[in-house]
Order: C-alpha cells, then structure tokens, then sequence
C-alpha cells in the first residue's frame, strides 16, 4: 500500500528543488510562454470571470495573464486564505493596487474587495487558473501542500485550467479520493484538455 502522504512529499520536495535550479532567464522565458498559451487559449477566450492566484517567486509567473484579464474587461478574482480553518475565498480586484501583502509571502486582496459566489454565473464561463508544483498527464497536481486548492475545487463548478512547465508533468502522481484534476492543462508547449 502506498503511503500518499509520504509519496507526495517526496515528489514535493524533488520537484521544487527543480524549480529552485531553474536559470531565471529561462523561467521567464517560460512564463512568458506559458501565459501567451492562457491568454491565447478558447478557454480564456469564452471566460467572463478568471479566478487566479498572484504568483510568488518560484511559481509560473503568470502576471501577463492577470494584467490581460484586467484589460479585456473580464471580472477578476484572487484567492485570500483563511489560516484557521485552512479554506480560502476569490475576491474581485478591479487593479492590483487592490492587493496587499498576506500569509505565506502572499499577494492577496484587501477583505474589502467583494467575494466571488460561484452560484451567480454560468458555470462554463468561469475559469479557475491553478498552480501546483508539478502535474501528470491525467491532470492531478501536486501542490504546495497546505490543501486549500483541494479544499475550494472540492466544490467549484467551473472549468479548472492548470498551468505549467512541460519538464514538470509526470506520467502519474499520487492522488487520494478528494483530490481534483484540472479540466484543461496548458504548458509552454501547448494545451492539453481532457477527453
């Protein structure tokens, strides 16, 4: 029997040293291409409401992405955690002026910014943008391991789009009954939807 935990740690902690040994002038090359895919894709195309994180140094760097959203008129949302209870919500920003420094060396918005329902829109015109550390080819991620991704797509109803580097996706990771795979995949290399 396969301790998960254990084998996901593992995968963690393998894979985020190879995050760490990236050369920055390549990540950026990267990232660029990576957000060139989200913004290009029909899925962001169709979406009228784009829930997405504000990346930290060692996560795609997705800002591209969030700048294009706040252009083309698309409602914007980013996640804010809830330590206690290890839950987080979206809230709408309208300009990253509306973001402030958190938990965890996070970017997150202000509690006045006003919270994303997902019951008020039409399930596929929402999308959700997640980070992870590496994902495999059945679209499970490994994240960071804090479980609030897992805790807030246990209940969302939209299409679940994950972004990441080629080199980071493995045949099969470990995955237990509540975690969620994403619904589309989109690397510098392409996207990847699932049948």
């Amino acid at each position: 029997m396969i301790d998960l935990k254990k084998a996901k740690s593992d995968l963690r902690e393998e894979y985020r040293q190879k995050r760490k040994d990236l050369d920055p002038g390549e990540k950026e090359r990267l990232d660029n291409l990576v957000s060139e895919k989200v913004i290009n894709s029909q899925t962001y195309k169709n979406a009228e409401v784009v829930l997405t994180y504000i990346p930290k140094s060692e996560e795609v760097n997705i800002l591209n992405v969030v700048k294009a959203a706040l252009g083309d008129g698309k409602k914007l949302a980013c996640p804010k955690c809830n330590t206690k209870n290890r839950t987080m919500t979206f809230r709408y920003i309208t300009s990253l002026d509306q973001l402030e420094d958190s938990v965890f060396g996070l970017k997150e918005p202000k509690a006045e910014c006003p919270e994303f329902v997902q019951e008020d829109r039409i399930s596929s015109k929402v999308i959700c943008i997640i980070p992870a550390i590496l994902f495999d080819k059945k679209g499970y991620r490994i994240g960071y391991g804090g479980g609030y991704y897992d805790r807030y797509l246990s209940g969302f109803n939209g299409i679940k789009v994950g972004v990441g580097y080629y080199d980071f996706i493995v045949n099969e990771a470990p995955h237990g009954k509540f975690d969620s795979a994403v619904d589309v995949l989109i690397t510098e290399r392409g996207i990847y939807a699932k049948k």
